[in-house]
């Protein structure tokens, strides 16, 4: 048998969470100094390649536009708008705040570790073979996300955004600033979004919510999804499918977890309760 575990005061505790919190701290720094140092690269490879024509995007997007039979209206010939700064400092804030970012993006695998060392010692054993693979399968879901926002979500938003004019006597001149947050807030926040289903999961674990309650919900969120992509999307149809299939798809694979961790909770309560019996 194991040595039985240690009860941590309550200082205790808060000594190991600033240490936790002082490590995730180092591992964004680290990232973001990277990120500083190499710049031309990050926003000349990364943050500043939707604006240009020959995204990869833009040019898959062309490619099965064409193989389709269709017009090459779906192609893109230019981005429609040239970015500006209008702010003494403003290229060296935009610096910072992009390689804060990426080093935030960089350290997230990382600091979900952290934060699982931190939450370990209070489980049970059951409990910790329940979650057992869970900051893989979140950075994974990040990740993931991640990818979707920069190379579907930001170059869509971006390409009907810089083209959209009210008159062709007004051009296009986008301040450096409002582009820079609208790639950094779709690719942080669909990253952030498919972790839908480690919510869930948890949810679950904790009975507050069940497969049942999505099942009975599932034509709102479908409507609910299919406003966010006409929001977030160029007005045409294509575009919000291709947007809403990987959403729809996280919140039925969601009630399958739902499901499948309802049944493995079931199974061990009744393993449970035949222990129990004489």
């Amino acid at each position: 048998m194991g040595e039985p575990r240690k009860e941590l005061t309550f200082l205790e505790h808060l000594e190991a969470l600033r240490w936790t919190l002082v490590r995730s701290a180092v591992a964004v720094l680290i990232g973001m100094v990277v990120a500083f140092i190499y710049k031309d690269f990050v926003f000349d490879t990364i943050i500043l390649a939707p604006q240009r024509a020959d995204f990869v995007t833009y040019r898959a997007f062309c490619r099965i536009a064409l193989n389709m039979g269709l017009d090459r209206s779906f192609c893109t010939e230019s981005t429609g708008f040239t970015l500006m700064n209008t702010s003494m400092g403003g290229q060296f804030m935009v610096h910072i705040m992009v390689s804060f970012v990426v080093g935030l993006i960089v350290a997230f695998p990382y600091i979900l570790w952290e934060i699982w060392r931190f939450v370990k010692p209070g489980l049970a054993g059951a409990e910790q073979q329940a979650v057992r693979g869970v900051v893989f399968f979140a950075s994974v879901l990040f990740m993931l996300g991640v990818v979707f926002g920069y190379y579907i979500l930001a170059p869509m938003s971006i390409q009907f955004l810089g083209t959209y004019t009210i008159s062709a006597s007004v051009p296009n001149l986008v301040d450096l600033n409002s582009y820079i947050g609208t790639i950094t807030s779709l690719t942080l926040w669909t990253g952030v979004v498919f972790e839908l289903p480690m919510v869930v999961y948890f949810l679950a674990r904790t009975g507050l919510l069940g497969p049942q309650f999505l099942r009975t919900y599932r034509r709102h969120a479908y409507v609910s999804i299919l406003i966010i992509a006409a929001i977030i999307t160029p007005p045409d149809i294509s575009s919000q499918f291709i947007v809403s299939i990987p959403l729809i798809a996280l919140y039925e694979g969601s009630i399958l977890l739902a499901a499948r961790t309802r049944r493995s909770m079931d199974r061990a309560e009744g393993t449970a309760t035949d222990r129990s019996k004489p």
